[in-house]
């Protein structure tokens, strides 16, 4: 196995880091990672930020759904679906642009995540762990503010990253979804009842889960995650995002 594939396998989320910093070296090196990412038409439609402050990753610990181990990570990215700095460019050179849309949007949040990942990558190559915050789209009004964002710019993504405890680097990996759940050819296949029981027990059985009621599994994996506070708040948050796209002139 060459040594990407091994990393990409071996690669999970961290939340408890070493009491230790990363070099400017690496940091470095994790951050231009991210600029040789693919980008839509070579546009580079998004931007970071490098949150260094303790305070500002205090805030930020608490804004996205009350997480102690965000401002403990020696390095913190956000990652910014940006069509503002296009947008300004062409204002500024008289292109009578149209104000940016969904599309225009959904293409820059491919962008920053495609460019997150690239870290995410690179970091692994270093030894250092990361964790994704898909929180950072909560609570709309103050992040916005916090971050002194824009109206044509939406924070897609954020990524601490840090030396891994041991007790971290030992955790196992959780297990995945078979591939031919996943995976289909040519055309979208929806599941049916039968199909998607056994896509969770073959899971459950390789986890060692000791609750064999598959439904009862999903029934509490939706009041926990699809059903709950933070997920509503997301798309309450989301979607003021997405009204700048809609009512701006």
């Amino acid at each position: 196995m060459n040594e990407v594939i091994r990393q990409i396998k071996e690669r999970k989320s961290v939340r408890v880091f070493e009491d230790r910093e990363i070099s400017s070296s690496i940091k470095d090196e994790i951050l231009n990672s991210a600029f040789e990412a693919p980008t839509a038409g070579n546009m580079m439609l998004y931007s970071i930020l490098d949150i260094s402050d303790k305070d500002l990753k205090s805030k930020l610990s608490i804004t996205c759904d009350n997480q102690p181990f965000i401002k403990k990570a020696p390095m913190v990215l956000i990652f910014l679906a940006d069509y503002q700095r296009w947008y300004d460019s062409f204002k500024l050179n008289n292109c009578n642009p149209r104000n940016p849309a969904q599309g225009d949007i959904l293409l820059a949040s491919a962008d920053a995540l495609i460019a997150a990942q690239n870290t995410v990558v690179a970091a692994q190559s270093f030894g250092i762990g990361s964790c994704y915050i898909g929180d950072i789209l909560e609570n709309y009004e103050e992040v916005k503010e916090i971050l002194n964002l824009p109206d044509f710019v939406i924070p897609v993504g954020m990524l601490v990253y840090g030396y891994p405890t041991k007790q971290q680097k030992e955790r196992k990996k959780p297990i995945r979804f078979e591939r031919k759940y996943i995976v289909h050819e040519n055309k979208y296949q929806r599941l049916s009842k039968e199909e998607h029981t056994e896509m969770h027990r073959i899971r459950n059985e390789k986890t060692n889960s000791i609750n064999k009621n598959i439904a009862e599994d999903i029934k509490a994996l939706c009041k926990r995650k699809y059903m709950s506070d933070f997920s509503l708040e997301m798309s309450r948050s989301a979607g003021k995002y997405l009204e700048n796209f809609r009512n701006l002139d």
